[in-house]
């Protein structure tokens, strides 16, 4: 069997607002036997952008790790948060793996609404992957507050807005939260799910700066959704969403209190 490389070679940053990867990354530990994981190009691309060696980059919502695996790779410190603590344990097991580098990647039990080992304004980066709805169940409704088991739109869109709020209290000013989030239907119908999301985050306080279309590839339940398309009369939804978000400076917030009062 040959042997993986530690990291991907002739890698290239994305230069557009269309992402695309027919063919994941496979280096050091990643795989995709997590159901749901993203590919590791994602993170890479976001980390080597947004953030310099040393900065402290947070997953709240780490799963099996990937993007603390490209944490450590990239040579920046990383906490990964996971309610389930079965999955807190696959991510450490994706970390464990020889690399010469001086910083320090972690991962713990925790609730990304509230994660009170963070000190406000004290992250260089999030970088997260939520569940999109209950599409995906990762506890199959055993662990309390675990959003993949929120069926209900708007519910889910509450506890997004929880995060959100607990996101902009940890990440520093004039610094940049990434959330990969994808749409849904309901009835054959669109639910822009995606957008809703992206609305918490910029109630919470967040600016957009970007929003990164990405397409999706190797779904296992693509042939399925193929044939009931056709026959039932609706477009596969083949795309997500990768927001960028950034967090005011108080100068900022300055301006734009002055300007609310005088227009």
């Amino acid at each position: 069997m040959k042997k993986k490389e530690v990291n991907p070679t002739n890698f290239e940053l994305e230069f557009s607002t269309v992402w695309s990867f027919p063919k994941r990354g496979d280096w050091a530990t990643h795989n995709p036997e997590y159901r749901g994981n993203f590919a590791p190009q994602i993170p890479r691309n976001i980390i080597e952008f947004f953030s310099k060696p040393g900065d402290l980059i947070i997953d709240p919502m780490c799963g099996s790790g990937t993007t603390l695996v490209e944490a450590k790779l990239l040579h920046r410190n990383a906490i990964g948060f996971d309610i389930n603590p079965e999955t807190v344990k696959i991510a450490k097991k994706n970390l464990k793996f020889e690399y010469n580098s001086e910083t320090e990647q972690k991962v713990k039990k925790g609730n990304a609404r509230k994660i009170k080992s963070i000190k406000n304004k004290s992250v260089d980066l999030i970088i997260t992957h939520p569940p999109y709805l209950n599409i995906v169940k990762y506890s199959e409704g055993k662990i309390e507050g675990d959003l993949s088991n929120t069926g209900n739109v708007e519910k889910f869109c509450n506890e997004i807005e929880l995060v959100a709020n607990e996101m902009f209290r940890i990440l520093k000013p004039d610094k940049y939260c990434a959330i990969l989030m994808g749409d849904t239907r309901r009835g054959c119908h669109f639910v822009p799910l995606a957008y809703r999301v992206m609305d918490r985050f910029l109630k919470a306080g967040f600016v957009l700066k970007e929003d990164i279309i990405k397409a999706q590839h190797n779904c296992k339940m693509t042939n399925y959704w193929k044939w009931r398309s056709k026959h039932m009369g609706f477009y596969m939804i083949m795309h997500e969403h990768l927001f960028i978000f950034r967090k005011p400076t108080p100068e900022e917030d300055m301006k734009r209190i002055k300007w609310s009062i005088n227009p």
